[in-house]
């Protein structure tokens, strides 16, 4: 069964009475070569169990199963869950749960596939919802290899910026600290049914075994990061002044120059290195109080 073939696709909506849902951002891929790609780049071992976010009617999930252990697909849709029984069920090694990833609990869900070996994430993101998606998935702790997943091409933009440019920003700045992100290739709107107004790009992100960086107070570390962004256009000290109001702005501008940065530097010039650095140096004076 060919779940990227359009009349395939048309068939299966109207045996099941579905329909696309605006609200869960259903995009549906209907080139099987950007599918196969997708699943060639989630891992490096065919021995990982794969969590895939938002299946809709199983074309990747097809594929992943085909090349990994097992696959636990989260899909939020409780409309789209007979379907993927009906899609996905010559398959022994797929699971899938009705379940919202931001309300679920991965810990508990994931420890059987953890416990086999490795396990990586895959996931084509709603253009809405990406940042908050992605933010829990580096938050949660758990041990990932890789998160492979296709957002809109200017966020995909901003997740991979260099500290410097225009698209570097707070989430460029806490992925870095989590893992490297790097663009594997770009889909244009037209692979898609029904197509967005905008073009997607496929991010692959290696998580870091070992964070490279240690802050000594990971919530001063990104206190100091969302400071620095949420008044970009800001000098770092008048920028940081309004996140620490227990320093005073003297106080900040020391501790920038301290680490080497001239006081009129602004925040997109600092990368990951340099922010753990300096909420080093503000945790101290905050301990000092």
């Amino acid at each position: 069964m060919n779940l990227c073939d359009v009349k395939t696709i048309k068939h299966i909506m109207n045996v099941f009475e579905i329909k696309f849902r605006k609200e869960f951002g259903q995009n549906f891929l209907i080139n099987r070569t950007v599918v196969e790609d997708i699943a060639d780049n989630c891992a490096d071992s065919t021995d990982t169990s794969i969590l895939e976010i938002g299946p809709g009617i199983g074309p990747l999930t097809t594929e992943l199963a085909l090349r990994y252990r097992d696959v636990v697909a989260l899909e939020i849709d409780h409309g789209l869950i007979p379907v993927l029984k009906y899609t996905l069920g010559e398959f022994a090694n797929v699971t899938v749960y009705n379940e919202d990833v931001m309300k679920a609990d991965l810990d508990a869900l994931l420890k059987p596939y953890f416990d086999k070996g490795r396990v990586s994430v895959c996931a084509n993101l709603p253009y809405y919802i990406t940042t908050p998606i992605l933010m829990k998935l580096l938050e949660c702790g758990l041990p990932f290899d890789y998160i492979t997943i296709m957002i809109q091409s200017e966020v995909a933009d901003r997740l991979c910026a260099k500290a410097g440019s225009s698209n570097y920003g707070a989430i460029t700045a806490v992925l870095a600290y989590y893992g490297v992100a790097e663009k594997l290739f770009t889909v244009s709107a037209g692979n898609f049914m029904p197509a967005p107004k905008v073009n997607s790009t496929v991010v692959r992100i290696k998580l870091h075994k070992n964070k490279p960086y240690a802050p000594e107070d990971e919530k001063v570390f990104f206190r100091t990061i969302k400071g620095a962004f949420e008044q970009r256009r800001k000098t770092l000290p008048n920028a940081l002044a309004a996140a620490f109001g227990e320093l005073s702005k003297d106080e900040i501008t020391a501790a920038i120059v301290s680490c080497g940065h001239s006081a009129d530097i602004r925040g997109e010039r600092l990368g990951v290195a340099e922010f753990v650095a300096l909420s080093d140096e503000l945790n101290r004076l905050i301990k000092a109080k």
